[in-house]
């Protein structure tokens, strides 16, 4: 196999391999994810097509767009031809899609089940690296009114201040509030710190006459629900 030129763009391809040209002529569905993430970088590295470099990257996160779009800046350079440019161009474009499905699902249906807060809620903490803590806001129609991160840590635990919860609360005259927070490692189960936690939100709504309607531990993939398994 004959060695590629060095610093290879996209042009040097083969037009059939060009994946702008692909998708022009045969449309952007016609693309495999690599290729599309080509025409974003523009170009590969040393002896690397730009394709070649997407393919390995896809291949570094399992082929898994969710994966990858966990990924921070410093975690892209480090494949080698990915330079800080490169990195945030990839990043930026996954959150565009992020928000772009966060506005698409926006319901005005009442969050009346565990299930519908963890859709809601998982437009916001999908494909996190590390632990955060949210507090979405409910009238009395249980109709979302607000949302807010009050806490991010390590990728095992968070920091949350239960007043700061209250506050938000109180001046939103929400009716009624729902907490999450996010595991990183896919782990559903709650440890004893959450449910510590758990109570002591619940005391200090109870305070204030703002129910405690559930606490929600996220995965990517799925969810634990306080209320659902009578915790609460």
């Amino acid at each position: 196999m004959s060695q590629l030129p060095q610093n290879l763009t996209i042009k040097h391809l083969a037009e059939e391999d060009r994946p702008r040209e692909k998708l022009l002529s045969k449309g952007r569905r016609a693309l495999s994810d690599a290729e599309l993430l080509a025409i974003l970088v523009g170009s590969g590295s040393r002896n690397e097509s730009a394709v070649q470099l997407c393919q390995r990257i896809m291949q570094g996160v399992d082929n898994n767009l969710n994966q990858l779009a966990r990924l921070e800046v410093r975690q892209l350079m480090q494949y080698k031809g990915v330079g800080q440019a490169k990195a945030i161009t990839i990043v930026a474009a996954l959150e565009l899609g992020r928000r772009r499905k966060e506005e698409v699902q926006q319901t005005q249906e009442p969050i009346n089940s565990s299930h519908k807060a963890y859709d809601y809620l998982l437009r916001h903490m999908q494909d996190l690296p590390h632990e955060e803590f949210w507090v979405l806001l409910l009238n009395r129609a249980n109709l979302p009114i607000g949302i807010k991160m009050v806490g991010s840590g390590g990728v095992s635990s968070t920091v949350v201040d239960v007043k700061i919860i209250l506050k938000l609360a109180i001046e939103h005259l929400a009716s009624a509030i729902i907490v999450a927070h996010n595991h990183p490692s896919g782990n559903v189960k709650p440890s004893v710190a959450d449910e510590k936690l758990t109570q002591k939100i619940k005391l200090g709504c109870q305070a204030v006459d703002i129910p405690l309607i559930d606490h929600l531990i996220i995965t990517d993939k799925g969810y634990f629900s306080f209320n659902d398994e009578s915790l609460l």
